[in-house]
């Protein structure tokens, strides 16, 4: 379609959704209206970053969970306001949904976990990572079941990892990559954790929780600490 000015006019935005009744998913539990509520094994974080976060990793308690939640960050895409590409923080994907102060929200998440027998374990995920040349390096779609499946696998305490300074991440053996045409090389670059980068970043973590002033949760703040500590050891 075009404008009356010859301009194209495309029939969807960019950012539009498409919905279905969940009654229609042919894999939906048959418990999920179940009175007593089902139980959660995992929450998962994304974000979008091209070249900072690791494919998938995991927290190493629920208050590290949190605060990986709270740290988020994205680069923009047509979803948000502002240049496409900008890194913006995001926590926990709720930037545009959350109608009050988020340190509250923050809060909230830390008195849930209190409250807790079995605290779902946390993992944050990034399909998006490029190379130098802007390539992506992960094929992402039906794909990302592998990670998904490593994630389960890990809550059965069934998948291997080793620790870096920012989680657990898996070692390239305990994903299936079976019939999977991803080079070696990319693999390792998924996985790669820079700490300079990621220094970087605990900066930029650092400002960003400068806007919340005392309301921020200390756990917040100690995690970020610690995280900067995890960082300045060596390898």
């Amino acid at each position: 379609m075009k404008t009356s000015d010859g301009k194209p006019e495309y029939g969807a935005h960019p950012n539009s959704r498409f919905t279905a009744p969940i009654s229609q998913c042919p894999t939906i539990s048959n418990r999920v209206e179940h009175h007593h509520g089902v139980l959660i094994s995992a929450i998962i974080f994304g974000g979008r970053r091209a070249h900072l976060a690791p494919l998938v990793y995991q927290s190493f308690n629920w208050q590290h969970g949190v605060f990986v939640g709270a740290s988020m960050a994205s680069e923009r895409t047509a979803a948000q306001f502002g240049k496409v590409g900008e890194v913006r923080r995001d926590p926990m994907a709720m930037l545009p949904f959350c109608g009050y102060n988020m340190a509250d929200y923050f809060a909230h998440w830390f008195e849930v976990g209190r409250h807790l027998e079995r605290a779902p374990k946390i993992f944050h995920v990034n399909w998006f990572r490029q190379d130098r040349q802007g390539n992506y390096l992960w094929p992402g779609f039906s794909e990302n079941l592998r990670v998904i499946e490593w994630v389960l696998k890990r809550c059965r305490g069934e998948a291997a990892a080793h620790e870096t300074p920012i989680g657990d991440v898996p070692t390239v053996d305990s994903l299936d990559l079976k019939g999977l045409d991803v080079p070696e090389e990319n693999m390792k670059k998924l996985l790669h954790v820079d700490r300079e980068s990621w220094r970087r970043e605990a900066d930029d973590i650092s400002e960003f929780f400068k806007k919340f002033g005392d309301r921020l949760p200390g756990e917040l703040r100690t995690e970020l600490n610690a995280l900067r500590g995890r960082l300045g050891k060596s390898r």
